[in-house]
């Protein structure tokens, strides 16, 4: 076939070279709808990793995300980059591949778990240590039947612990730990699971919550393979169930600071390879518990109970691991044997007020490591020193030893300190540097911004903080551990190590860089899930861990993946080819945005005179009246809170009263907001120009003294999206949506036909539908508008932006926006005019859905399920089978099959007659207001960062 010269416009080569782009990177891009439910998961997000850009997570390499052969998104990993909003479970849900989810240390995370992250059928981790998440832990969590780690601690979870959990049979770790929980610990009966059936988890971490009543005895069992029990600094009464014995795989027990009673189970000392054992601070009684026989037992914790009167008991000199004893405020008695100071790696003794008495005597082969020993208020009368005495931390002040004579020992004077805490030492041969504000110096003596944050180690086995050995061993196993993850790190830093008011053993942990001043994202958040997913192991005398790291706010850019020499020609000829079509395009475009600049230009003068003397050019209007700062804040009361309407991400929303009375809505932007320049301009220059009942009128704007506030008509009834949510408190029945359907139509088939030049406004949704006193439709936020061509039927390239759920495939795939791409949106939203449900919810897409189900022979066109009830459609009602098929036309894949806008009106008005309406009559006057008195919500109240701009994940509609 021969083509005519110039048959060829610049607009189809772009067409063409796109498509052939397309083709070139084709296998590298992300499966589309996973690509589609990222870029809507960020979408709630702010401070998302610097290359999170386009459509093609795993081509791309966005920090964080992994993926598998097939491009399908398998992990995110986001810790300690300063993430903020919330967990949008429309969009979770639909990354149905994911394995991982690691978003630990952003407290910026706020808001529910929702219950929809229990269709993530393929999820083994789940972590969300140090966020902020609130709200009830989801019982849809036991859905997830593969799960091994679930580690939300150290968040605001209030409620109680979903009985759900004990379905994870794969489940591995539990920590539930630092939340706000509520209730009791549940396990199952005839027909709810329970945590009792969790015989393969390893880690129950329930710790500094507000859990209550008992320890119920079912909980334990023989073949558990339980490790760590800890449930301390909770309300938890009631007695320890002697199944706890049962348990003979458990290492560390935490009961302490509760209020259980009674005796402590005789089979406990079944335990034998308990290494830690803490019950103190509760009211418990009976007999002091035998130890005799649990040979690994190295800390031992019982203070503060009601045990009955005792002597010395046979097991104070026949633990071989002990290393600290703390049985304090008790009632034992008796003479201390001098083989409990020698018989073991004892490092403190605790015995404050107690009825020890006799004659105190540690011989001569006491324990090298023994640092403390503490007797305070006993009744101990003599201390025998032998070969120079004691010469570590000896306090006998409140024992009878201590009124001997007007000359006292040192171990009867309140001289005792506490060892300094341990920070790590700097290696400098020379003079240290001084290192520039914000950077510090790390222990190889190099400044740099460290990777920070807390270490709080839960039952460490050891007491003495003043043996730097256990801390040099956690520093040279934590850097083995990043090296071995090939993260860039030089040296670890520990400091101000104490044990803090829940008896953890805490300490601040700084990472260094290696070479390099920064950490990239992904080094941080590389040492993050290292941390947050406990693959680092520290040495055993530290004991059960958790991590809170801090934001990490300087980055460098992350480094380009490296490329095999191999294929170093293929390489070099794909982007010599790239660079060559990137050129043709580029000079089509020019070529293309100029000549339409100039047919702007011609047809626009709205922006053609500006004020130089005014700061931020402001534009001289002819149909939008330029206020003052002074005039906008006399008319809203100086912004005062009592006429604050609305607000969302630019800022918020004043009702005002102008000097004439007229009322109006002054949508004022925030600094940094979401609304920039270009909007702000394009929304005055089009509303300037357009005027139509169906369109929000701009009755002004301020551009003075560094703010921009625009100011509309105000339009009392709220949005569209907020009346069929029920928000507003605004009823719209049949015949209404048909109104308002027909007024929003007219709206935009004005913008497309009438408008000089024609405009599509890109934003058509429920939420950009405002209802004024007689429920009429007025279109507004006209942001993302374009001008086409005076013919307004071409098309022209441009960034892809729009709301998800509404956006035109055709469009994003293509880039080529035409006035189509409205009629599309409108398709949708007339589907939801009669659904009252999201275009996007919970994984389900309207418009895939209605044609899934739709049946042209059943009852309600076998859409009965999805049709707003509140529309009490029992029956067909005139018009409904024509609104279904006009809609589906609407939301055709094919933008040539779909109507304009003016033949949309025209079959919304053939609908309304066969409902009953006249289409040319008044809108009903009835109040707006539902039956309940409902106030209603402002229109221009945001709701939230819908906006998308730049390459916009869509959701793939497959072909019935």
């Amino acid at each position: 076939m021969r083509l005519s010269k110039g048959s060829f416009r610049g607009s189809h080569w772009v067409f063409l070279l796109s498509i052939l782009l397309r083709l070139i990177f084709a296998q590298g891009d992300t499966n589309s709808n996973d690509a589609a439910a990222l870029n809507a998961l960020a979408s709630n997000w702010q401070n998302t990793p610097s290359n999170w850009v386009g459509f093609d997570p795993c081509g791309a390499k966005w920090v964080g995300i992994s993926c598998n052969s097939k491009n399908r998104i398998t992990s995110i990993t986001l810790s300690s980059i300063g993430l903020k909003g919330t967990l949008s479970g429309g969009d979770i849900q639909n990354l149905s591949e994911l394995e991982a989810i690691d978003l630990s240390y952003n407290p910026g995370l706020t808001g529910p778990l929702p219950a929809s992250i229990g269709n993530l059928a393929q999820l083994l981790n789940l972590i969300l240590v140090g966020c902020s998440f609130s709200g009830e832990i989801p019982a849809a969590i036991g859905k997830l039947s593969n799960l091994k780690f679930l580690s939300l601690n150290s968040n605001k979870f209030s409620g109680s612990i979903p009985a759900t959990i004990g379905n994870l049979s794969q489940l591995y770790w539990l920590d539930l730990a630092g939340n706000q929980l509520t209730g009791t610990i549940p396990v199952s009966d005839a027909t709810n699971p329970g945590l009792d059936l969790l015989i393969h988890t390893k880690h129950f971490h329930f710790g500094v919550n507000q859990l209550s009543g008992s320890i119920p005895s079912k909980l334990f069992s023989p073949n558990m393979t339980l490790i760590h029990v800890l449930f301390d600094n909770n309300n938890l009464n009631g007695s320890i169930p002697s199944t706890l014995g049962l348990v003979k795989t458990l290492e560390v027990l935490r009961l302490d600071r509760n209020s259980l009673t009674g005796p402590v189970p005789a089979n406990l000392n079944n335990l034998t390879r308990l290494s830690e054992i803490h019950l103190a601070n509760n009211h418990l009684n009976g007999t002091l518990p035998d130890l005799m026989g649990m040979d690994s037992l190295s800390f031992v914790d019982m203070s503060n109970n009601s045990f009955d009167s005792s002597t010395v008991p046979l097991w104070f000199s026949s633990l071989p691991s002990l290393t600290s004893l703390y049985l304090e405020y008790l009632n034992i008695g008796g003479v201390l044997p001098q083989t409990l100071f020698s018989g073991s790696p004892l490092q403190t003794l605790r015995l404050r007020n107690n009825h020890f008495n006799g004659t105190l005597d540690i011989g001569t082969d006491y324990s090298n490591q023994l640092q403390l020993i503490d007797l305070t208020n006993n009744d101990i009368n003599a201390f025998t020193q032998i070969g120079g005495g004691y010469n570590k931390q000896l306090i006998l002040i409140g024992n009878p030893v201590c009124n001997q004579g007007n000359t006292f020992p040192s171990y009867c004077k309140m001289t005792v300190s506490a060892p300094p805490s341990y920070n790590t030492s700097k290696k400098c041969i020379t003079l240290p540097p001084t290192c520039p504000s914000g950077q510090t110096l790390s222990p190889n003596c190099q400044c740099a911004y460290p990777y920070s944050g807390t270490l709080f180690f839960r039952s460490p086995s050891f007491s003495d903080l003043s043996n730097n050995t256990y801390y040099t061993q956690l520093e040279q196993g934590l850097k083995d551990k990043f090296l071995q993850y090939q993260l860039p790190v030089d040296s670890i830093s520990l400091q101000n190590v104490f044990v803090d008011a829940q008896n953890n053993l805490e300490m601040s942990l700084g990472v260094f860089p290696s070479n390099k001043t920064y950490f990239s994202q992904v080094d941080v958040t590389g040492i993050g899930f290292i941390l947050s997913n406990q693959t680092y192991k520290p040495p055993p005398t530290f004991g059960p861990y958790y991590f809170l790291g801090q934001e990490y706010s300087v980055f460098i850019a992350p480094a380009p993946s490296a490329k095999k020499s191999n294929n170093l020609p293929i390489i070099i000829g794909a982007a010599a080819g790239g660079v060559v079509l990137l050129v043709l395009i580029c000079l089509s475009i020019l070529i293309i945005r100029r000549k339409k600049t100039t047919r702007l230009e011609e047809k626009s003068q709205s922006f053609a005179s500006w004020d130089p003397k005014s700061s931020g050019s402001i534009p001289q209007l002819k149909g939008a009246r330029m206020f003052t700062f002074e005039e906008i804040k006399k008319c809203t009361n100086n912004f005062t809170e009592t006429n604050e309407v609305g607000g969302g991400g630019y800022g918020k929303v004043y009702r005002g009263t102008l000097g004439n009375g007229q009322l109006v809505a002054v949508k004022r932007a925030q600094e940094g907001s979401s609304q920039g320049s270009h909007e702000f301009r394009t929304e005055i220059e089009l509303l300037q120009r357009v005027h139509h009942k169906n369109l929000v009128t701009l009755v002004g704007f301020c551009f003075e003294k560094g703010e921009q506030m625009l100011i509309y008509e105000y339009v009392p009834n709220g949005t569209l999206k907020d009346s069929l949510s029920g928000k507003s408190g605004v009823h719209l029945d049949w015949r209404r949506r048909l109104r308002v359907a027909l007024g929003a139509a007219k709206g935009i088939a004005y913008l497309h036909e009438l408008a000089d030049p024609p405009i599509v406004h890109r934003d058509i949704k429920s939420s950009n539908v405002l209802l004024d006193e007689n429920l009429n439709a007025k279109v507004s936020d006209f942001g993302l508008s374009k001008s086409l061509g005076a013919d307004g039927k071409g098309q022209i390239t441009t960034q892809v932006k729009g709301t998800m759920g509404y956006l035109d495939p055709e469009y994003y795939m293509t880039q080529q926006l035409t006035d189509k791409s409205d009629v599309y949106s409108f398709g949708v939203l007339l589907l939801e005019l009669i659904t009252g449900k999201k275009p996007l919810e919970r994984g389900r897409y309207i418009v895939r859905e209605v044609k899934s189900l739709l049946d042209w022979s059943k009852d309600l066109y076998n859409l009965k399920n999805l049709l707003d009830p509140s529309l009490e459609l029992t029956t067909l009602v005139g018009g409904l089978k024509q609104y279904i098929s006009l809609a589906l036309r609407c939301v055709d894949e094919s933008s040539a099959e779909r109507p304009t806008m003016s033949a949309v009106v025209y079959e919304i008005e053939k609908i309304m007659r066969q409902a009953g309406v006249n289409p040319s009559s008044a809108s009903n006057s009835s109040s707006a207001v539902g039956s309940t008195g409902t106030p209603v919500r402002h229109p221009y109240e945001s709701d939230g960062p819908s906006d998308y701009s730049g390459d916009v994940a869509y959701p793939r509609i497959e072909p019935k």
